[in-house]
């Protein structure tokens, strides 16, 4: 069972991340206005990195404790990216008949944000090595 502290923890990161979610995912489209949905892209592919930095710099340190840890992964990072916006922003581009945007906006968050969580784990294992 999870503590209160861990519960606290994943809950205020959540609230932060979502917040912090709305207002790039706001600032994105504002700028890059198109079909594309930039501003849940650019947070997917910023959290992954944000993660894989995290799980790298986690794995040469004690220094945060599981609740940090759950603060920034679960909480910050979980309430930041936006899976399942992403899975509703493309079924809204497949129903409207937009396949190719809708085929490039899976195929950009599903590779695009493995390829950066891995890149910013590696990124930040060589700094530490």
């Amino acid at each position: 069972m999870m503590s209160l502290q861990t519960i606290l923890a994943i809950g205020s990161g959540a609230f932060i991340g979502a917040v912090m979610r709305a207002y790039l995912n706001g600032v994105v489209n504002h700028h890059f206005p198109h079909t594309l949905p930039y501003g849940t892209l650019s947070v997917n592919l910023l959290g992954s990195f944000i993660i894989g930095t995290l799980f790298a710099y986690f794995s040469y340190t004690t220094y945060f404790s599981p609740h940090a840890k759950s603060f920034l992964t679960t909480g910050f990072l979980g309430g930041l990216t936006t899976y399942s916006t992403f899975a509703m922003e493309t079924f809204f581009l497949l129903s409207g008949g937009h396949l190719l945007m809708a085929a490039l906006n899976m195929v950009l968050n599903t590779f695009g944000t493995v390829a950066m969580a891995a890149s910013g784990y590696y990124l930040f294992k060589n700094i530490l090595s």
